[in-house]
């Protein structure tokens, strides 16, 4: 196999949440989030797996019709930040447009973790982790963070991440997706229902 193509093949795997509660030019949020999981693949990625479609209520409350979310797994470029530019061209093939922080969307794809990665340090992601609702609605990183630092804290993405990687564990917080689901409150997940 020549470098060229050997440059191409995929090198680190990805956990990525998405989101709709908007229809798309493709059709509703389940259809949208079909596609765009697909089109990664155009990309030079390979899908690993995929959650099962679960509607939950908007976030924050009262934010717009309900969402379909899911998660998938895929292999990509070694490089985060080359993986969350693919994931913000998709995501614009869809119409996402980043108007209104949480805003109603087409399609929202989060990457959530880069295996085990810290992005960019610990300190840096300590601080956003500790930010309050107020904050986290009125801030916006001007840098990419890994893990999430709103993971442990979402039903929308740790009910998916459980289908499909229910022992990843949090470097930070040494915590697996499976511990960190079953913290939230029983009423927060009954939220979410499978579409299936």
């Amino acid at each position: 196999m020549s470098q060229a193509s050997n440059s191409l093949l995929p090198q680190r795997r990805y956990l990525v949440a998405l989101g709709s509660n908007l229809f798309s030019e493709v059709g509703s949020s389940a259809e949208t989030l079909q596609h765009a999981v697909a089109n990664t693949e155009q990309y030079n990625c390979k899908l690993i797996n995929i959650s099962r479609f679960f509607s939950s209520p908007a976030f924050p409350a009262g934010n717009g019709p309900d969402y379909v979310n899911a998660a998938f797994e895929v292999a990509g470029p070694a490089d985060p930040e080359e993986m969350l530019a693919i994931l913000h061209k998709i995501e614009s093939v869809y119409g996402r447009t980043r108007d209104v922080r949480w805003g109603q969307r087409t399609l929202d794809m989060d990457l959530i973790a880069a295996e085990e990665r810290v992005i960019p340090d610990l300190e840096t992601h300590a601080r956003w982790r500790g930010l309050s609702l107020e904050q986290q609605m009125s801030e916006t990183p001007d840098e990419l963070l890994l893990p999430h630092p709103r993971l442990q804290d979402r039903a929308f993405v740790l009910v998916p991440l459980v289908d499909i990687a229910p022992d990843w564990r949090h470097p930070i917080l040494g915590l697996s997706v499976l511990e960190m689901r079953d913290a939230l409150p029983p009423a927060v997940l009954e939220e979410l229902v499978p579409l299936d």
